[in-house]
């Protein structure tokens, strides 16, 4: 199964709470958060991945 990612921006002034990223089996293995910016934002420096 691919990897799945849950990510919070924690931007104060972004109203984006969380999302989840669904990688293919294609995604290279050295593809991390760092690589990825939030969609409401844009900022690449909030996203933090959600540990469960």
């Amino acid at each position: 199964m691919p990897a799945t990612l849950e990510v919070e921006c924690t931007n104060d002034e972004c109203e984006l709470d969380m999302f989840e990223m669904h990688y293919t089996y294609d995604m290279p293995d050295d593809v991390g958060l760092e690589d990825f910016e939030c969609p409401y934002c844009n900022r690449t420096d909030t996203l933090h991945e959600i540990e469960l």
